[in-house]
């Protein structure tokens, strides 16, 4: 120990909003990723129907969007930003992927 290089003091406050920054991402990529397993799950069951009625394919697909926007909207709200924004177009891509495979 030297008297005349003290050791610096640790930054409690600092050290606390780093460690709830990467919660918030955690939480926020488990989340969508959980969900986002979910659209393409349903996206799959949309695709492998043996013998669908009319429209069911397509249903299927606008369901698997709907959950897309929730995954997209829960990331948001997790950090703490709006839900309602233009960011939830990102979760209807799947929905769009899936129509395109079903109606070919």
């Amino acid at each position: 120990m030297d008297p005349d290089a003290p050791r610096p003091q640790r930054d409690h406050a600092s050290e606390a909003r780093n460690l709830t920054r990467v919660q918030r991402w955690v939480l926020s990529v488990l989340a969508v990723t959980t969900i986002f397993h979910l659209v393409v799950g349903l996206i799959v069951a949309a695709i492998t129907l043996d013998d669908p009625r009319p429209g069911a394919q397509v249903g299927l697909c606008l369901i698997a969007g709907a959950f897309g926007v929730i995954a997209v909207a829960a990331a948001l709200a997790i950090h703490g930003r709006r839900p309602l924004s233009a960011w939830l177009l990102v979760g209807l891509i799947p929905s769009a992927v899936g129509i395109y495979l079903v109606s070919r």
